[in-house]
């Protein structure tokens, strides 16, 4: 599955004002939203998805990989998936992002530590709260991105107090070593026990299942933490933001050129799942579960260059951003967007075809555009009551 945005208070990222304000952080929020609508969309809807993300992934059935090296990669349901790679690496990385603004400017403002962790805490446990509400709908313990962004938001607690250098220096450390420990601990097509799953490797066997093992999107939010806490730093006007976005830009392009040595050697880097050929579709065929330095590099670059194009288009507007634009909405009520999205495409897909995964992707992008539609309204209500109770327990959802 692909990612879910965190629980945050479409106030947060007011709280501050250098280099980046809520719109530019919103409306990528709110496009990979819609990224997310299509791969759900396949899910319930597109009897020929693809999900062979990793080498590490075998079928409970049958014990066998998922994926078999030689195996097809047609080009339109490849890329349909590849797509929705982005999702995951964004939330994690702007959820950083918009916490670190929010709480270390209250911070510096003199709040207290216990009232810090407190959010930090009660953020976390209503994020894994929607995971097990997931779980109940799929009837089984699935744990998914909610488990990976409420997990690393409660990990954040005592990890705020670390310096933004040694914040820095593990997060790219172990994106970028990781791979070291987990082949270390586990092999691709070894069975994977639940508290290896937990932290390093995914894991299809029930009773509980494991597809976003913890260290890896840890890393992610970690390094959006880091960005947060840099944006703090920069002057509160037009030079800040373009600093800002030299910063994106730079980090964008190492990302991809990182990337592009590590699927060029095709070896380390790439968490066992190597190229089969020189097509575009071997090179952009990597792993997700767990996220390897390729997958990494890839997206976290990808996130740097689009954030740096919002932050580029929001300041040079000559007014306030349209409240009314979808991306905005979405991006503002992302996680209540997550929460409801998949009842509308698996109600929609078992009411109209008998079933799930029944037609195909013609059909699931129009499920996916219709939720967006459906939902529009919903989100623009749900946001208009969360700023009028901006204090109230809706804040976290």
């Amino acid at each position: 599955m692909s990612a879910a945005p965190s629980a945050r208070p479409a106030s947060d990222a007011r709280l501050s004002t250098p280099g980046l304000r809520l719109a530019a952080i919103d409306w990528l929020r709110g496009a990979v939203m819609l990224l997310m609508a299509i791969d759900h969309a396949s899910q319930t809807w597109n009897a020929g998805r693809l999900n062979v993300d990793s080498a590490y992934l075998l079928d409970p059935a049958s014990g066998l990989p998922l994926w078999t090296p030689g195996s097809a990669l047609p080009a339109d349901q490849f890329l349909t998936r590849w797509i929705t790679h982005l999702c995951a690496p964004a939330f994690l990385f702007l959820s950083g992002t918009s916490l670190a603004m929010s709480l270390e400017k209250r911070a510096r403002a003199g709040a207290d530590a216990r009232e810090l962790d407190r959010h930090l805490l009660i953020r976390g446990l209503v994020v894994l709260a929607g995971e097990a509400y997931l779980s109940a709908l799929q009837g089984g313990v699935l744990l998914q991105v909610l488990y990976a962004i409420g997990a690393s938001l409660l990990a954040m607690i005592p990890l705020r107090r670390l310096s933004t250098q040694s914040l820095l220096i593990g997060s790219l450390a172990w994106l970028a070593g990781g791979e070291l420990v987990t082949r270390a601990l586990l092999e691709p097509g070894a069975q994977v026990p639940l508290p290896l799953a937990l932290l390093f490797a995914p894991s299809l066997t029930p009773p509980v299942q494991v597809l976003y093992p913890l260290l890896g999107w840890l890393a992610m939010l970690a390094l959006g933490w880091c960005f947060g806490r840099h944006l703090l730093g920069l002057p509160p006007d037009a030079l800040g933001r373009s600093r800002a976005e030299r910063l994106l830009q730079g980090c964008g392009g190492a990302g991809l050129a990182v990337f592009a040595l590590v699927r060029s050697l095709d070896g380390y880097g790439n968490m066992g799942l190597l190229r089969d050929g020189d097509s575009l579709a071997q090179w952009l065929h990597v792993s997700k579960y767990p996220p390897a330095l390729a997958y990494s590099a890839l997206d976290l670059g990808l996130v740097a260059l689009c954030l740096a194009g919002c932050s580029a288009l929001e300041r040079r507007l000559r007014g306030a951003p349209w409240r009314w634009n979808p991306l905005l909405l979405f991006g503002q009520s992302a996680y209540f967007f997550y929460l409801v999205h998949f009842l509308v495409l698996g109600g929609s897909a078992l009411a109209l075809t008998g079933g799930l995964q029944q037609r195909g992707l013609p059909e699931t992008y129009l499920a996916a555009l219709g939720t967006a539609v459906a939902l529009y309204p919903l989100c623009a209500a749900w946001r208009a009551f969360k700023q009028a109770h901006p204090r109230s327990f809706a804040q976290y959802i």
